[in-house]
């Protein structure tokens, strides 16, 4: 058996919508596993993007045990949360939220900067990165002069340049066409095998589903079924 990154048990979340309670999470349990890559699947508003920001510790949760890496998120306080996604978690997001004014390098080391690393080694090790997602001459342009697929190979070298244990994707794929949806599922799947991390997918592109280890289906704040 596969050693357990993530463990969530009975994770219930509530928002408060006027006098209205909507509870998004009812019960949740799940594992994620050492090397794997979990999708996260099921309708818009089901819970899916909710959990998966209980799980990094971005919301908190009413009852229900979370633990991440072994460490118990709800027993951190804010500013050690916080460095704990710093040093462990790489975010990928479908809007990309790439620095409009930087370069691709300049947008890649910036986490390392934010951290302290010194510009010459965070530049060094954005190179790499960007070597490793395929845009080694592309260095030193802007995000505009980028297309879609490959401002998402940017923004996926910006959430794996401080070599994270756990990697948080929501919607990788649903704004890139075709052939470039596949070629960031391969880059993400050759990343997990080499680097040794785990990555929680949520997605509702079924053409990717073909590079899931597990797919977790969600409706209505509970999960449904777990497909291998």
């Amino acid at each position: 058996m596969s050693k357990i990154i993530a463990s969530c048990k009975n994770i219930v979340k509530t928002f408060n919508a006027g006098e209205a309670e909507v509870k998004a999470l009812q019960g949740i349990t799940l594992d994620v596993y050492e090397n794997e890559l979990l999708m996260l699947v099921g309708p818009s508003g089901c819970g899916k993007t909710t959990f998966v920001s209980v799980l990094s510790g971005l919301l908190h949760f009413e009852s229900g045990s979370c633990k991440l890496l072994q460490k118990d998120i709800a027993t951190m306080d804010d500013v050690t949360l916080t460095a704990f996604r710093g040093e462990n978690i790489g975010f990928v997001f479908q809007a990309f939220n790439l620095l409009p004014s930087l370069s691709a390098i300049d947008n890649v080391a910036l986490p390392l900067t934010i951290k302290g690393v010194q510009r010459a080694e965070a530049l060094t090790r954005a190179q790499e990165m960007l070597n490793a997602v395929g845009l080694n001459a592309k260095e030193h342009i802007k995000p505009s002069g980028l297309s879609g697929g490959e401002q998402q190979r940017v923004a996926i070298a910006r959430a794996l340049v401080h070599n994270p244990k756990f990697i948080i994707c929501d919607e990788p794929t649903s704004s890139l066409d075709h052939k470039s949806g596949q070629i960031v599922m391969e880059l993400l799947t050759k990343i997990i095998q080499e680097k040794g991390a785990s990555m929680i997918v949520v997605t509702h592109d079924n053409r990717i589903y073909k590079y899931a280890n597990r797919i977790v289906h969600m409706e209505d704040g509970k999960i449904t079924k777990v497909a291998l």
